[in-house]
């Protein structure tokens, strides 16, 4: 395939030679790109695997059980709740919804199997119990369009008339707020947009929700969110938006008020100063702005007082949230530039408040590791007015007997993606991480010590798919969810779903939940 013709950015990345990166002869080991522009589409090097290997490979981990149910190839989301003694995971995406009675975990139990139609679908959600309702509370993001539709390789920047359209596009965009009847039933409170000049209008301005909420079941909920068309300094191709983050009251959850918005300068219109000082300024292919709202730990009206995000290209920030009405930048801290793919996805704040440390990661966009290694960086933020980097993650590598030398000659994308959600049933586990890793599956760390980390367990599913269709094969793993209080890992692939336990969160409980 030829490489993408458009009009070329000040700073994009030149397209590199194959014979520029790829298997160091010496050691074995994977030379990524020092920078690579958003490509996709496969682009296999020398020694990469021409099949889709039909194996999989165990450490230090037991299969507990498998069932062949995809809801969506690669991404889906999962959340769990807790009902009358009985534990229930929702397992969706978009257009299709699975809720199952998990209560025994290795008698997973269907209880919804829906595929939406007609323009509907179900958005990212959290679902909290609201202590003072004594009720279940579930938002559900609405957003734009994420990509730009069937465009070449060049977005927006070679058919710019999408952007209008997308802009133009009539649709409600913000969030939902519901109240849980049963674990299969709720009933609508309120619909917020994220427009507040427009709350109503048939065009409505922005992005609409990305993602799941922040909402713990108390007062305060945050979104991430491009509130109106201002908020477009974005800089990858197949995205409109810069989204910035927008805190909610919800202390009555039918009728939600905007408290504040938060955001890098350089995002707006109107920043150019601010924009064209960026270090990914006119490279056409960094994610600009939020991915997920703003992660808090412990919860606002649980005594926190900070927020950590990562605003994709835009750095590492810790947000002084004492006053929910006027959030502050307390201490930022800009990560190692590393273009493309996405610099700054997500921030596991689980360990904020006990130990002072996060650990937040990007993730690959292109596949046979066409662009930088996605480091998962381990931060200390006990100083919340300094944070600093003090460990880096190890490189997960394939055992002995795997017939490459580095994952990325297995095909596919290779990189860490996000290590399940907040709302993890139980307190994390102090001293492991564990991530989804694409085609190197899920990766189990030791982080004991964060500065010297280790890899103590791994599940490696098979690869499925088909070469002609990149959505069938490219993330083979790309969602994990953990109990951290029944020590088991549920990870969700292209080949079904799977229960995972390793002794290195301890012996796993497979009874009803303790509550």
């Amino acid at each position: 395939m030829s490489e993408p013709a458009h009009v070329r950015g000040t700073n994009e990345p030149s397209h590199a030679s194959l014979s520029s990166y790829g298997i160091d002869a010496a050691t074995g080991e994977f030379i990524h790109p020092q920078a690579a522009p958003f490509y996709p589409h496969a682009r296999p090097v020398a020694d990469s695997l021409d099949y889709l290997e039909n194996r999989q490979y165990c450490r230090n981990m037991t299969v507990e059980a498998h069932w062949p149910i995809v809801v969506s190839p690669s991404v889906c989301w999962q959340q769990i709740i807790d009902w009358a003694g009985r534990r229930y995971m929702y397992n969706y995406f978009k257009t299709r919804l699975n809720i199952y009675d998990i209560t025994d975990p290795r008698e997973l139990k269907v209880l919804v199997d829906k595929t939406f139609s007609g323009g509907e679908s179900f958005g990212a959600s959290t679902i909290a119990f609201n202590a003072k309702l004594g009720k279940w509370i579930m938002l559900q993001s609405v957003e734009v369009p994420r990509g730009l539709g069937a465009m070449g390789d060049g977005g927006k920047y070679a058919e710019p008339e999408r952007v209008a359209g997308l802009m133009a596009k009539p649709m409600f965009r913000g969030f939902r707020v519901f109240e849980l009847t049963s674990p299969t039933e709720w009933h609508l409170l309120a619909e917020v947009s994220t427009d507040a000049l427009h709350p109503h209008g048939r065009v409505q301005q922005g992005s609409g929700a990305l993602d799941v909420p922040t909402y713990h079941g108390g007062r305060y909920a945050f979104i991430a969110a491009a509130p109106d068309n201002t908020f477009v300094n974005q800089e990858y191709p197949n995205y409109v938006y810069s989204p910035a983050h927008l805190i909610y009251d919800l202390e009555d959850p039918c009728n939600p008020r905007l408290v504040s918005t938060w955001w890098v300068p350089g995002q707006r219109l109107g920043e150019d100063r601010a924009y064209r000082a960026l270090r990914q300024y006119g490279n056409h292919t960094s994610w600009l702005g939020a991915r997920m709202p703003i992660a808090v730990n412990p919860p606002l009206e649980q005594g926190g007082r900070y927020g950590y995000t990562v605003m994709g290209g835009l750095g590492f920030h810790v947000v002084d949230l004492a006053d929910p009405a006027n959030p502050v930048t307390a201490g930022s801290l800009d990560l190692p530039l590393n273009v493309g793919g996405v610099e700054g996805d997500n921030v596991d704040a689980s360990r904020a408040h006990d130990l002072g440390i996060v650990l937040v990661n990007g993730y690959p966009m292109n596949e046979d590791g066409y662009e930088p290694y996605k480091d998962i960086f381990v931060i200390d933020v006990k100083d919340p007015a300094h944070p600093t980097l003090v460990g880096v993650l190890p490189r997960p590598v394939p055992p002995a007997d795997a017939p490459y030398t580095d994952f990325v000659l297995r095909r596919g994308k290779f990189g860490p993606k996000r290590p399940g959600y907040y709302f993890q049933p139980g307190a994390a586990h102090s001293g492991i991480a564990i991530y989804p890793f694409m085609n190197a599956g899920i990766q189990v760390f030791d982080i004991r010590d964060p500065s010297h980390a280790t890899i103590a367990a791994y599940f490696v599913p098979r690869m499925t798919g088909d070469f002609a269709n990149t959505h069938s094969y490219a993330t083979p793993m790309e969602n994990v969810f953990i109990e951290w209080d029944r020590k088991l890992i549920w990870a969700f692939g292209n080949t079904g779903i799977y229960l995972l336990t390793t002794p290195a969160l301890g012996e796993p409980h497979f009874g009803a939940p303790r509550n």
